[in-house]
């Protein structure tokens, strides 16, 4: 790892970790020596952040040179841990890291006042059942609607009838218990929703359907509103 990534997942580490952390927590985190964490601390501070504590009783970061400051009202604030606390407990392993690591860097960006109303939020998120766990990897469903490019699916219906298609992802949406991938099925030529839980295969093709997702995700929205339902794991009539 380059000295600069390694000062990079330090100043991660001071946003995420409870402070204040200790050279020794960081340095296992990033699989380097404690020596080596010191001189990057002090790289740090050299180069403009505000780094209080020292060895022996810990580091917190009291000003972070790498993002710059935000300014939230209290209810905003609110909003925000409660929104990112719902992707935690609904999102996949790696949606769920990426609301925890994007709320620490928001947390980051405020004076010291404001990081306490986000560490002690009124609005909390509970819920007594588990999401289905998704049977295909949802980083790879997410980088195909990012990419706009076809996958091939093997799909069980309601029926539990199985079938292959190739499909073009548009967009996924959580239900209150599923997950529900809208797409453009081009064996139907037309609208359908597929329960990701029920897609039993999953293959990223080449072919690419850029720049249609916009207009189809568009015009698939509006049918939808018309209707005023997503039905589960339902076909639409051909548009």
């Amino acid at each position: 790892m380059s000295k600069s990534d390694r000062l990079f997942r330090v100043m991660h580490l001071f946003r995420c970790l409870p402070a204040p952390v200790t050279a020794a927590r960081m340095a296992e985190e990033l699989g380097v020596s404690e020596r080596t964490l010191y001189r990057d601390i002090e790289s740090l501070r050299v180069a403009g952040a505000r780094i209080e504590g020292e060895a022996g009783l810990g580091y917190t970061l009291s000003e972070d040179i790498a993002l710059p400051p935000q300014t939230l009202s209290q209810l905003e604030i609110e909003a925000l841990v409660l929104g990112l606390s719902e992707v935690q407990h609904r999102g996949d392993p790696a949606l769920a890291q990426a609301a925890r690591d994007a709320l620490a860097k928001i947390t980051a960006t405020l004076p010291e006042d404001k990081q306490r109303h986000i560490h002690h939020a009124v609005g909390l998120v509970h819920r007594y059942q588990t999401p289905a766990v998704p049977s295909v990897d949802m980083s790879d469903l997410r980088e195909a609607c990012w990419q706009e490019r076809a996958i091939q699916i093997t799909y069980r219906d309601r029926a539990r009838v199985m079938s292959d298609r190739v499909i073009w992802p548009l967009a996924i949406v959580y239900l209150d218990h599923e997950l529900m991938l809208l797409a453009s099925c081009q064996l139907r030529r037309a609208f359908r929703q597929f329960i990701v839980s029920s897609i039993t295969g999953f293959t990223l093709l080449d072919e690419s359907f850029r720049p249609h997702r916009v207009r189809l995700l568009r015009n698939y929205i509006a049918e939808l509103k018309t209707r005023h339902v997503i039905a589960p794991a339902g076909d639409l009539p051909r548009l």
